[in-house]
């Protein structure tokens, strides 16, 4: 299943979503985070995994595996068949949860009135799912679901993809712009404009985002690609009741 790799190999360009520096890491763990700087990924935590010899870390790449020593990576899902659980995908539960709160102002919001649960959606102009799913965004609000959503272009950090998102998200009415950018009107140019959606893609991508539209739900779960108001009410309600 996991695929092992010098760390070497690994792919991608620097990026600073967590630029503040490393929270949450032991002495010990000091050359496994100086290898992944070296190869620009930002390793914000480092924990023991429940395999014996391998280091959990949560990164602006997601959730990876290394050996102590930083020189091997294990890169892909951990699962205990045991328990039936999927330990990449709880270790970034949490990740996706912390970090939806942090950005929770840069958002652009449509309140439901009688709202029972909200989302997340990281979203495209030019996603023909994320159109989609915003033509049915009246499904979501009667049915008490807010959405809210952050920017994450498709095309990366360039391009007018990009430029549209951050016209949008600078846009007098950011909603009223984003409805209008999604039903395929040319999007209005912002001076000045200085919208964080550079920092909303590489959140994206710390959460193992890759493609739109991604959904993030209130306890951190994941559904890649459109969905319904109805299945999204439905993985909402089947949610574990948390004590107050």
């Amino acid at each position: 299943m996991n695929k092992l790799v010098l760390v070497g190999a690994l792919l991608g360009t620097s990026l600073s979503a967590f630029a503040n520096g490393v929270s949450s890491t032991e002495p010990a763990d000091a050359p496994i985070v100086a290898k992944f700087a070296e190869l620009g990924v930002t390793v914000k935590q480092v924990k023991q995994s429940p395999v014996t010899g391998l280091k959990e870390l949560i990164t602006d790449k997601g959730v990876l595996y290394a050996s102590p020593d930083g020189q091997y990576l294990m890169q892909g899902t951990m699962i205990d068949l045991n328990n039936r659980l999927n330990l990449t995908e709880h270790a970034l539960s949490d990740v996706r949860k912390q970090g939806v709160t942090e950005y929770e102002n840069s958002m652009i919001v449509y309140k439901a009135d009688n709202e029972k649960h909200a989302i997340t959606v990281f979203t495209d102009i030019t996603c023909g799912y994320c159109r989609k799913l915003h033509r049915e965004l009246d499904d979501f609000l009667q049915a008490g679901i807010t959405v809210k959503y952050l920017a994450f272009p498709r095309g990366g950090l360039a391009g007018k993809g990009y430029q549209d998102l951050m016209n949008v998200w600078c846009a007098k009415d950011s909603a009223e712009a984003l409805t209008e950018a999604k039903a395929g009107a040319e999007v209005a140019s912002v001076s000045d404009c200085n919208a964080p959606v550079a920092e909303h893609y590489q959140l994206g991508q710390s959460f193992g985002i890759s493609g739109t539209p991604a959904i993030i739900l209130e306890d951190g779960t994941m559904i890649p690609g459109y969905q319904s108001a109805d299945k999204i009410s439905q993985a909402l309600e089947s949610m574990p009741k948390t004590a107050p």
